[in-house]
């Protein structure tokens, strides 16, 4: 079986309209599938009720930012009800929160001499969530960079100028916000982070205290290494395991869509929890 539970389109920082990533996902033998757009469940409903949706086993999927401590995180909901008033409303708090990071990344570009950085990045952004790959975007058209790489590498990066943290909810907001829509919350990618051996037994043990379910044990093109000290920390912490390719779009080195579960280790994956639902 072929599975992949964390994907992005256009509806957020992804390359693929959201109904081409659906016909790549079923190109590509898909079985159950999750667009996991950040902070926006826009993509997710233009196609839900699609042919696609059905053949590649489509269920809801949103990737949300949150804090804990003073580190930025991403947790993955799945299968939650989309419509429900908490998801909504979530939603809404983190589109605003963006919009609010969004000036003041223009402003302290500004202060740097790079003008009108808010007005360009959200053009490159159309009507999809703004974030920073967009202004990275505007920044290389412009000419204030010679490429987007360079553009986090000195600006928006981790630890840059333009790496605004303040806005995000808490860890704990976002991971009720999941359950109580009846879904499933994962922490995603959770060696991205750089925590020490501590910080990292320490978050999980909050994201489960939170109500989290699952650790992203598989995100993209991830060493074996990486996947056996996720899964064995998910058995140890009690909570379920997820894949994803974490796909955004086509490039030499980058993930492809789908995960075969053949290669993954014995253990409680989401997919299971799914089927008992079900």
């Amino acid at each position: 079986m072929i599975v992949d539970f964390h994907t992005h389109s256009l509806a957020s920082d992804g390359a693929l309209a959201p109904l081409e990533l659906l016909r790549r996902a079923k190109a590509a033998g898909v079985h159950q599938f999750a667009l996991t757009d950040h902070d926006t469940m826009a993509g997710y409903l233009s196609v839900r009720h699609t042919n696609e949706a059905s053949e590649v086993g489509l269920i809801s999927g949103v990737e949300l930012s949150c804090r804990w401590a003073s580190t930025t995180l991403h947790v993955v909901g799945l299968n939650f009800d989309a419509d429900a008033p908490q998801m909504i409303t979530m939603v809404e708090q983190l589109t605003q929160a963006r919009e609010e990071r969004a000036e003041k990344i223009s402003k302290r570009l500004a202060g740097l001499g790079i003008d009108g950085a808010l007005k360009g990045a959200k053009k490159i952004a159309n009507e999809s969530q703004i974030g920073r790959p967009h202004f990275a975007t505007w920044m290389a058209e412009a000419g204030a960079v010679d490429s987007a790489t360079e553009a986090f590498d000195k600006y928006l990066g981790a630890g840059k100028i333009g790496d605004v943290k303040m806005f995000w909810p808490p860890l704990c907001d976002v991971v009720q916000a999941i359950s109580q829509a009846g879904g499933v919350a994962i922490l995603a990618h959770p060696l991205k982070y750089r925590l020490t051996g501590m910080k990292l037994r320490a978050l999980i043990s909050d994201f489960k205290a939170a109500g989290g379910g699952a650790i992203e044990v598989l995100n993209g093109r991830q060493p074996e290494t990486d996947l056996k000290r996720l899964s064995q920390l998910a058995e140890g912490s009690g909570l379920m395991c997820s894949v994803g390719s974490d796909f955004h779009r086509d490039f030499e080195y980058g993930p492809k869509l789908g995960i075969d579960v053949e290669r993954l280790p014995d253990g409680l994956y989401v997919w299971h929890a799914m089927e008992v639902a079900a």
